[in-house]
């Protein structure tokens, strides 16, 4: 489903950072990372609309969508409902960033952090997967446009710090370069991890 412009009456802000471990153990459910990340890619959608796309039932939908909203993840849109049968959602923040937690946190906090974490690497795996398995269906200017990589480079804990910054403001760029969909535009998704192998 394509948003029309006036559908997107109330735009989202920018982000939201995650400490709040009751926020990242709701976030960390494979269904409500779908829908909010359904709700940020397409925009403003009914409970019906998004039942098709995540295949899942409207009591389901309703229910975690409660659970972004009560954590403060999605938001009502009433005015956009064409019936009182409708139920319109739109996601309140751009992009959820959520940091590693050090030794020093309370364990409640490191547990959550790592918890969400790992339910975003799965969402991770499962869109590349999706995007090979449709690679045969796209243009081949879409598909020679595609890359993946890897590389290991040997650093100091702040050099990484420093790496991780420069690939937040690579992927910053380009989400802001891409934040408005235009006729020949289609939704790019840019992964990026930084890690300490051993």
């Amino acid at each position: 489903m394509t948003t029309s412009p006036k559908k997107m009456k109330k735009k989202t802000t920018d982000a939201i950072a995650l400490d709040d471990p009751k926020a990242m153990r709701a976030l960390a459910h494979p269904l409500r990372l779908k829908l909010l990340s359904e709700l940020r890619i397409t925009g403003p959608q009914s409970v019906g609309e998004l039942c098709r796309v995540v295949d899942a039932a409207p009591g389901s939908v309703s229910y975690h969508l409660g659970v972004l909203a009560e954590n403060g993840f999605v938001e009502p849109a009433p005015e956009l409902a064409r019936d009182a049968r409708e139920t319109w959602w739109r996601a309140r923040h751009a992009w959820t960033t959520v940091e590693p937690m050090g030794p020093d946190a309370p364990p409640e906090e490191r547990l959550a952090s790592r918890a969400l974490r790992h339910g975003i690497l799965q969402a991770y795996v499962a869109e590349a997967s999706a995007a090979l398995e449709r690679e045969e269906t796209l243009p081949t200017e879409w598909i020679e446009a595609a890359t993946s990589g890897d590389a290991v480079a040997h650093l100091t804990a702040s050099q990484l710090s420093a790496c991780g910054e420069e690939l937040r403001a690579v992927a910053a760029k380009w989400a802001e370069i891409g934040a408005r969909p235009g006729d020949d535009t289609a939704p790019a998704i840019l992964i990026y991890q930084a890690f300490r192998k051993a």
